[in-house]
């Protein structure tokens, strides 16, 4: 089991940049894969990014490819969010979540396949 505590988030203009942070405890993060969802007030939460449990594969919603980028850190039990030239339709609560693989290499971007979440970090963009 693994608990996930995100943080990072704030105010910032329309083209800054944020960096978000996901802690988690345990011994076994490096046998999750991990993802990064968000959810704008009123609307469902969506997928963001997601990393395989070495790091070796991502991907990207395409509304974030090419602005935002995920990676982690093993030793560190981490998983952090780069997000550059963000746009006011970035604002939401932004979450990371993770899924027990073992050793497989696998990632997902649905939602219901995570089985742990964190609290939430809300990141706000000002036009």
């Amino acid at each position: 089991q693994v608990q996930l505590v995100e943080s990072g988030g704030g105010l910032v203009q329309a083209g800054g940049s944020l960096r978000l942070s996901c802690a988690a405890s345990g011994r076994t993060f490096s046998g999750y894969a991990m993802g990064w969802f968000r959810q704008a007030l009123g609307k469902e939460r969506e997928f963001v990014a997601a990393i395989s449990r070495s790091g070796g594969s991502t991907y990207y919603a395409a509304s974030v490819s090419g602005r935002f980028t995920i990676s982690r850190d093993n030793a560190r039990n981490t998983v952090s969010l780069q997000m550059n030239s963000l746009k006011p339709e970035d604002t939401a609560v932004y979450y990371c979540a993770g899924k027990e693989v073992g050793r497989t290499t696998y990632y997902y971007t649905g939602p219901y396949a995570y089985e742990y979440w964190g609290q939430g970090t809300q990141v706000t963009v000002s036009s």
